[in-house]
């Protein structure tokens, strides 16, 4: 146990959310229990991860969950540990909720340099309805920038994964690809625009969109036998289009290759996405959290090949050294272990003082001088 590593989860603390500042001290070895010696509340040393309150071996439990991850079914993890069937599905559930927090801090609060973006989407089959689930990626670092599911494929659906790629990406050129949906135009349109304040007065500011913005289109028809692709520039010049192709893809033409084979990947990983499969997902909070699930394990836990690099050690000898699509991005610099995942803790926003009229009191002062 290291109290130099650990925050305090109280939210009624002042000094929650930050590490090393001398306020977490050891309250039983035992028990494994911190104390916060600033608001005197102890906890757990597995709170804030997926094994807080769990009886079960965490380590069993991690097993579970990565064969199901990785495209076991539910019903073999059943019979081959003997589980009940709504324990695994409570830790899948759990996990997927820890998937999403972890994601969202990491990747969501990261400002990258997108460089291309490629979304799309894949049609699932549930008990008695259809759920949607869309996707989008970085394709230079193959980084999954996250999803969405829905029960149509409608114009929310869209904007949700354009506000995703939106919260991540820095202002700079950038170019989008998608397929023939239209709702991709209007989404990533509003999603990329930037207020800028004008002289006119009170008010909102006025949005501009992104200078820098390429959005295209690739529109595949299959009529009887013969199948034929159109490849559309909706937005931006193509000089800045052949620019951001070399710099994401080492050239080529517009494709949407790169999001279809990780849809591939999602299939292969998740049972209920296999094309004609007897094994069809009941709640849309469930595939949520496989959606997750899988893309946190293929972000920080999975080496990509085409991502690796030579590492000259010599004239003529080199290694090769893997990355993971988060350390390509610069968004982790080492490969997640299973464990690591599933025990980060995301550390909750920094405290802020009360608004309040009239001058702050003494006490007020000294936490704002301290903490903030």
């Amino acid at each position: 146990m290291n109290p130099e590593t650990v925050f305090c989860p109280n939210l009624e603390c002042p000094a929650r959310g930050q590490v090393g500042k001398g306020n977490i001290g050891i309250h039983s070895h035992q028990e494994g229990r911190y104390i916060c010696h600033e608001c005197g509340q102890t906890f757990s040393a597995s709170k804030g991860t997926i094994f807080y309150r769990l009886r079960t071996d965490p380590k069993l439990v991690m097993i579970v969950l990565v064969l199901i991850a990785n495209g076991c079914p539910i019903p073999a993890i059943v019979k081959a540990f003997g589980f009940d069937e709504r324990t695994v599905k409570a830790w899948w559930q759990r996990a997927g909720a820890h998937a999403q927090q972890v994601h969202e801090h990491v990747i969501g609060g990261s400002q990258l340099a997108l460089g291309q973006v490629q979304a799309d989407e894949i049609k699932v089959k549930t008990f008695g309805q259809t759920l949607w689930m869309a996707f989008a990626m970085m394709v230079s670092t193959r980084l999954w920038l996250g999803g969405a599911v829905s029960p149509r494929r409608d114009q929310a659906l869209i904007d949700q994964i354009a506000a995703q790629v939106r919260q991540i990406a820095r202002f700079g050129p950038l170019l989008v690809a998608v397929d023939g949906l239209v709702s991709y135009i209007s989404a990533f349109r509003k999603a990329f625009r930037t207020s800028i304040k004008t002289k006119r007065g009170p008010g909102r500011p006025a949005l501009f969109p992104w200078p820098e913005l390429v959005i295209v289109q690739v529109v595949k028809q299959r009529r009887g036998n013969r199948r034929t692709i159109e490849r559309r520039i909706v937005q931006g010049s193509q000089r800045l289009l052949q620019r951001l192709l070399q710099q994401s893809q080492r050239g080529g033409v517009i494709n949407t290759a790169f999001i279809e084979r990780l849809n591939a990947t999602f299939r292969q990983r998740i049972p209920w996405l296999t094309r004609r499969t007897r094994t069809l997902a009941q709640q849309s909070q469930t595939l949520t959290a496989a959606m997750y699930i899988v893309g946190a394990l293929y972000n920080f836990c999975d080496y990509h090949h085409s991502l690796r690099i030579k590492l000259y050690t010599g004239r003529r000898s080199f290694k090769w050294v893997h990355r993971t699509p988060a350390m390509a991005a610069g968004v982790t610099d080492h490969r997640w272990s299973y464990e690591e995942l599933f025990s980060f803790k995301v550390p909750p926003p920094r405290w802020t003082p009360p608004k309040k009229r009239g001058r702050p009191s003494k006490e007020t002062l000294k936490l704002i001088e301290k903490w903030t």
